[in-house]
C-alpha cells in the first residue's frame, strides 16, 4: 500500500481512483463495509483504490480541546486499513486552513484535481466541506459535474445497533470491552511504553508493567481486566496479563494508571512499547482495609485472567 502525506503528495501518474473518505477511527465493521466496498468495486474496474483520512482529528481543529478519544494511533490505523488490501492511503492534515474549504473546493482540490476519482464511496452520513456543509445529494451532484459517481455503502448494524466510533468510545469508556470488541470485529487495543512506577506490584509479588498511553489514548475504565500483552507487534507471541486501570485507592494513589501484570513471566519490559488487548472486565476497582485481602483478591483476579484466556 502506497502512503501519501497530504493530498499534494499524490503522485502525477496517478490513474483514476475509487476513494473513500472518512476519519475511520477504530477502523471498525462499519469502516470495514466501507473501505471493502471501495476496494471490491476498484478490483472490479480495474482502477486502484484510496482512503482519504485525516489527522489530527477535525474535531479537534474545528473545536479545540474537543478531541475524542483515539481508539486507534494513526500507524495502526495505517496497518489495519492495509490489511483489507487498499492501493494507497492519503492521510490530509486537518489545519484550519483546510478546515475552511468550500464543499466545491474540498471536491475539485482533493477529488478531482489530486485523485482522479472515478467513483466516491461513503456512509450516507458522510459530510464534508467547510462546517461540514456538504453530504451525499450535494457530493452526488458535484460527481456530475465533475465526472465521477457516488455509491452509498450501508451503515453496518447489528439487533437494531450501527457500529459507530462514538458507540465504541461509550463503550470502552464504560469498561465494557465486550462489546466494543463486537463492534470493531477485534479487541480494543491499547498501546504505550511501559514506565517505571512505585514498584509496589513487585513488593506484593506481582510485579507489573507500568504503561504511559498516548493523551488521547481510548483507555477502558477503572477496573480490572483480562488482555493479552503483544510485545513489538508480535501477536503470535502474546502473553496473557491482568490488567488494573485506575488510582490504586487502597494506596491513596492520585495519578490514574495502566499497570498489567503477566503471567508466567519473568522478564524486564522497561522501554519497551507493548500494546494490550482487552478481552474482559473482571470487577470494578474496590479499596482494600489491609495487604492481604487485596493480595488474595490479585490472586483470584490472576486465576479467572487464566481461565478467562484458555
Amino acid at each position: 500500500m502506497q502512503r501519501w502525506r497530504g493530498y499534494e503528495s499524490v503522485p502525477g501518474g496517478w490513474g483514476r481512483s475509487v476513494v473513500t473518505i472518512g476519519v475511520f477511527d477504530g477502523v471498525h465493521r462499519g469502516h470495514q463495509a466501507i473501505i471493502g466496498h471501495a476496494v471490491k468495486r476498484a478490483r472490479d474496474l480495474g482502477l486502484r483504490s484510496v482512503v482519504v483520512t485525516f489527522d489530527p482529528h477535525p474535531a479537534e481543529v474545528v473545536r479545540p480541546g474537543s478531541h475524542p478519544a483515539v481508539l486507534t494511533e494513526a500507524v495502526r490505523k495505517a496497518e489495519l486499513i492495509e490489511e483489507l488490501g487498499v492501493d494507497a492511503l492519503c492521510v490530509v492534515p486537518f489545519t484550519p486552513a483546510f478546515s475552511q474549504l468550500s464543499p466545491n473546493e474540498f471536491v475539485h482540490d482533493v477529488l478531482v484535481e489530486a485523485l482522479h476519482t472515478a467513483v466516491v464511496v461513503v456512509g450516507d452520513n458522510f459530510r464534508f466541506g467547510h462546517k461540514a456543509a456538504g453530504d451525499v445529494t450535494l457530493l452526488e451532484t458535484l460527481g456530475r459535474t465533475f465526472g465521477f459517481t457516488l455509491e452509498d455503502a450501508p451503515l453496518v448494524a447489528e439487533d437494531g445497533l450501527v457500529f459507530s466510533s462514538t458507540y465504541i468510545r461509550s463503550c470502552v469508556d464504560a469498561g465494557d470491552v465486550r462489546a466494543a470488541a463486537a463492534a470493531l470485529g477485534r479487541p480494543h487495543r491499547l498501546a504505550g511504553v511501559v514506565v517505571r512506577g512505585d514498584q509496589r506490584g513487585r513488593e506484593l509479588g506481582f510485579p507489573t508493567a507500568n504503561l504511559m498511553v498516548h493523551r488521547y489514548a481510548a483507555v477502558p475504565a477503572d477496573g480490572v481486566y483480562a488482555a493479552w500483552l503483544i510485545r513489538g507487534g508480535d501477536e503470535a507471541g502474546r502473553l496473557p496479563a491482568s490488567v488494573s486501570i485506575g488510582t490504586n485507592p487502597t494506596f491513596s494513589g492520585r495519578e490514574r494508571r495502566v499497570e498489567a501484570y503477566v503471567l508466567d513471566f519473568d522478564g524486564d519490559l522497561y522501554g519497551e512499547r507493548v500494546s494490550l488487548d482487552f478481552v474482559a472486565q473482571l470487577r470494578e476497582q474496590r479499596t482494600y482495609d489491609s495487604i492481604e485481602p487485596l493480595i488474595a483478591q490479585i490472586r483470584a483476579d490472576v486465576d479467572e485472567t487464566r481461565v478467562l484466556l484458555q
